[in-house]
């Protein structure tokens, strides 16, 4: 009677076995034409994986990070064992032993899929799941898990156990862009993994499975049952006991939740334009670009540089800058309270360090947010008589017998059909140097440049970094700051450090750029030189002095033993100026209107000298 019971079983059985056969069959057949055409077509690389981007300050604290995906990639042997087990326990209990699937836990899903005529019950092991993240879609077809077995099993191969288990810890989702279980640590609990508790550990283990369902900032208790979950499965797989499981369930889990870091926009927005131009100089797009044969040659560079600067952002990096932050919020504080008292006026400024020769602080715009519009270094201007200690004084002293105490002509001039005026048509006689510099007399300038030569003056400026000058700029109206663009806040401040010492060096933001290993990729090579002799420094620091104490710059008001400016002021009244320097810093400031438009009824107010002597105090 058995025996009979027996055969009726298997004949009742007999089609469902056939069914599993014809599938198992069939899947082998479509895995064997996939086969060697993936093998051939996609290798598995390793993917690029953009890694966060930090911003430290002159002290080493971060003032800004950017990222999409909060990653903080870490080396297996610095991930505890602890969680290491928890999520091999729960995701894949066999991992050591299989070939990157497992053969038994696909026929179980099988049978539960063919019950439930669905394909939602899965099989994946550890190394399915990395191959699913970094290669494949999470679409739930047999297709594309044929697809994913076969990629396993390449993978297996091309890896070991640990490799695959860190790559696994270190890129799954965990939710709220956060991937990896070293990043869970510090954005749901806000300290490294070896920090957390075991219980808080297993926390944030209980995330991957389902993203969206585990979201503890949504879902808490759906994740802490899932917690006590992944507990039971250690408990029952005898890897902790009872005891200590009912210890860790118990443990109350507080959330500090990260929150990215975005101080000071102004200067990190900097930080990234001058990050492109050390990437450019230091692997020779620069010269490139410079040396283009035409401009389709030039843009073809350009993108090629850009895509590089791409690449380099991703890997992740830690960007040590010159900021002084609590200088930086000074500033900023200040700047935007008093811009607020006139309605779209704007200002930029730029503060550098004497000593280092680095920028300690930034203005670019009333309220000013990330990636906004820098109108310290890229809004090109109109100088006015700012340029003149660059383009006519300077080289006058540095090329001449004549001193300050020589003296010009401040009367009328006329050269071919340029014919220049002083402030409201003033006309003067013979004056001094050390007079036409002090209120800025326009006619002297351009006699004195005249007389040192147009070519002989630019040859003098272009020893600093101005980026936007012409060949037609090399004119009598260059004298007065009349340019065809113009130049930035930046360049201004940056070629005023000359009168420093007569040693020049480009001005930076950035010290050094650095991998995730803190190894140095980057950092500015350029060295001093002498741009002015000590004999023109001297005379130049007595003329900016006297300015500030008898002429155009009386207003500015700063504690320091030395200070030294020159004002600008362009046709119109459509620009601003102050520039100039202390014992500590050098600067530049500039207010107007994006849209220029005649400044004259606040010239009185001097907001230009009120900047400027804040941000050099």
């Amino acid at each position: 009677m058995r025996q009979a019971i027996g055969y009726m079983f298997v004949f009742l059985c007999f089609p469902l076995i056939w069914i599993l056969y014809s599938f198992i069959h069939s899947e082998i057949l479509v895995a064997s034409e996939f086969k060697e055409d993936l093998k051939e077509a996609i290798p598995l690389n390793t993917p690029v994986i953009t890694s966060p981007i930090v911003l430290l300050d002159k002290d080493n604290r971060i003032f800004s990070e950017n990222y999409v995906e909060w990653r903080d990639p870490l080396a297996l042997d610095s991930i505890p064992l602890f969680v290491q087990e928890v999520l091999i326990q729960s995701e894949d209990a066999e991992f050591y032993s299989h070939i990157g699937f497992n053969f038994s836990a696909i026929f179980r899903a099988v049978f539960a899929n063919a019950a439930a005529n669905a394909s939602d019950q899965g099989a994946s092991t550890i190394t399915q799941q990395l191959v699913r993240l970094r290669y494949l879609s999470t679409e739930k077809t047999y297709e594309r898990k044929v697809t994913e077995l076969v990629y396993a099993y390449e993978m297996e191969k091309q890896s070991n156990k640990e490799e695959i288990l860190e790559n696994y810890l270190n890129e799954i989702y965990f939710s709220n862009q956060v991937y990896g279980i070293g990043a869970a640590a510090t954005y749901y609990f806000g300290k490294p993994l070896s920090e957390l508790t075991e219980a808080q550990q297993v926390f944030i283990s209980a995330i991957p499975n389902n993203p969206s369902l585990y979201n503890p900032l949504e879902n808490f208790e759906a994740t802490k049952k899932r917690q006590e979950l992944l507990i039971d499965i250690l408990v029952k797989n005898d890897k902790i006991s009872s005891e200590h499981g009912n210890t860790l369930k118990n443990e109350r889990i507080v959330l500090q939740t990260k929150t990215k870091t975005q101080l000071y926009p102004v200067y990190s927005t900097y930080v990234f334009d001058e990050l492109k131009s050390l990437i450019s100089s230091s692997e020779g797009f620069q010269e490139k670009i410079e040396s283009a044969s035409n401009e389709q040659q030039a843009m073809f560079f350009k993108n090629e540089l850009q895509t590089r600067v791409n690449e380099v952002i991703s890997q992740g990096l830690t960007i040590h800058t010159a900021l002084d932050p609590q200088k930086q919020k000074e500033d900023v504080v200040y700047i935007d309270k008093l811009l607020d008292n006139t309605k779209d006026l704007q200002a930029a400024s730029v503060v550098i360090n004497n000593e280092t020769r680095e920028i300690v602080s930034m203005f670019g715009g009333k309220d000013y947010r990330k990636f906004d519009f820098n109108r310290a270094n890229q809004a090109v201007r109109q100088p006015g008589s700012a340029l003149k200690p660059l383009l006519v004084y300077g080289p006058v002293f540095e090329m001449t017998s004549l001193t300050p105490n020589n003296k010009i002509n401040g009367g009328k001039l006329c050269i071919s059909h340029y014919c220049p005026q002083n402030y409201r048509g003033a006309v003067y006689g013979d004056v001094t140097l050390k007079q036409a510099f002090r209120f800025s007399h326009n006619t002297p300038a351009v006699r004195l440049l005249q007389n040192v030569g147009i070519e002989e003056a630019f040859a003098k400026l272009e020893q600093f970094r101005f980026e936007h000058l012409e060949v037609e700029d090399h004119t009598f109206p260059a004298a007065l700051g009349g340019l065809t663009n113009g130049v930035t806040v930046l360049e201004m401040a940056d070629a005023y450090t000359g009168f420093i010492d007569g040693m020049y060096k480009p001005t930076h933001a950035i010290r050094k750029v650095t991998n995730k290993h803190g190894e140095i990729l980057y950092e500015w090579k350029e060295e001093k030189k002498e741009v002015w002799s000590p004999k023109t420094v001297t005379i130049m620091r007595d003329l900016l002095a006297d300015v500030v104490v008898n002429g155009t710059g009386k207003g500015v008001n700063v504690n320091s033993t030395y200070v030294g400016a020159k004002t600008g002021t362009t046709n119109d009244y459509y620009d601003y100026w102050v520039t100039g320097l202390t014992d500590k810093y050098t600067a530049a400031v500039w207010i107007g209107y994006d849209m220029p438009h005649n400044m004259k009824l606040i010239e009185a107010k001097k907001i230009h000298h009120k900047i400027f002597n804040k941000i050099m105090n």
